[in-house]
């Protein structure tokens, strides 16, 4: 019989592709996994790995039986955590994901707020792009993440809590009224974040500009961003849950909200469909809405 001890181990293997790491991510030895994986593949009559002494490969039917795998890890976590409906709320292991586009400006405000209402849940932060947090709430690897949206959620709930507009930020010696059109924005002194953050679609998206173009300058933060126009570098667009921390503090920076239809982002929480612990996402939810009203 196929145990769930050996489909934790295949699952590791596929991660890993590599069968120490496996084995040391599941606490073993790698002869205990190796064996385990061997059982297991002698009760289902296929190799689920190719393997030799320098590198792991995923079969075809292999691949077929980690994807029904995962769906029955995830079940088996789903029911574990039945339990912990009955506790109080947000008083166990949570683990969320963040884009960097959101975690620097929300986290500072909510986090106090729930070490001290909920001092007995044990939370886990993990900041990454978008497409790398859907994978990981689908997987079962998050509880939940927070995503700015519109974005493909690939089947996950999403549970909206904030909406925002741009900001079009630039040195404080250039000519800037209160609000721009897009049309009047300069394109090429125009900066960008790097492909793979929501932030720049919705940017494109909200100024009807062209993704083809060539930007003059494509970094991995904001902040990277703020510093460039504070040297009189460029230009950038800037979401309005940033402008205190980045705009605002800086006297060489100077903003003009974005005069196009809106909100240009909205802020949600991503769960799975079969998330069993919906009280958590709704006090969640509630108190995001709640810290940053009264700080906008």
């Amino acid at each position: 019989m196929i145990s769930i001890k050996q489909l934790n181990y295949a699952l590791a293997v596929a991660k890993r592709l590599h069968f120490k790491k496996a084995a040391d991510d599941c606490f073993v030895s790698a002869s205990t996994l190796s064996n385990a994986i061997t059982e297991l593949e002698n009760h289902l009559g296929f190799m689920v790995f190719e393997r030799t002494n320098k590198k792991v490969i995923i079969t075809r039917l292999g691949q077929k039986f980690l994807s029904k795998a995962k769906s029955i890890q995830i079940d088996f976590d789903e029911i574990y955590k039945i339990g912990d409906d009955q506790k109080e709320p947000l008083s166990s292991n949570l683990s969320i994901g963040i884009i960097p586009t959101i975690g620097p400006y929300l986290l500072p405000l909510v986090l106090p707020k729930l070490k001290n209402q909920y001092p007995k849940l044990s939370l886990k932060v993990i900041e990454s792009q978008s497409n790398s947090l859907v994978k990981k709430v689908n997987n079962g690897d998050l509880d939940i993440a927070i995503l700015a949206l519109p974005y493909n959620l690939k089947g996950l709930l999403s549970f909206k809590f904030w909406h925002e507009d741009f900001y079009y930020i630039t040195h404080k010696n250039r000519k800037l009224e209160r609000t721009i059109k897009a049309k009047d924005i300069d394109h090429s002194e125009l900066m960008l974040l790097d492909d793979g953050h929501c932030l720049k679609n919705h940017v494109l998206a909200a100024c009807k500009i062209n993704n083809k173009q060539q930007f003059s300058m494509e970094a991995s933060s904001l902040n990277t961003l703020s510093q460039l126009v504070a040297n009189d570098m460029g230009t950038t667009l800037v979401p309005y849950m940033s402008v205190k921390n980045i705009v605002d503090t800086n006297p060489n920076i100077k903003k003009s909200l974005l005069k196009e239809p809106g909100p240009h982002r909205e802020l949600a929480i991503i769960v799975r469909p079969t998330y069993s612990s919906s009280e958590n996402v709704i006090l969640l939810k509630e108190l995001f809405e709640n810290e940053l009203r009264n700080n906008s």
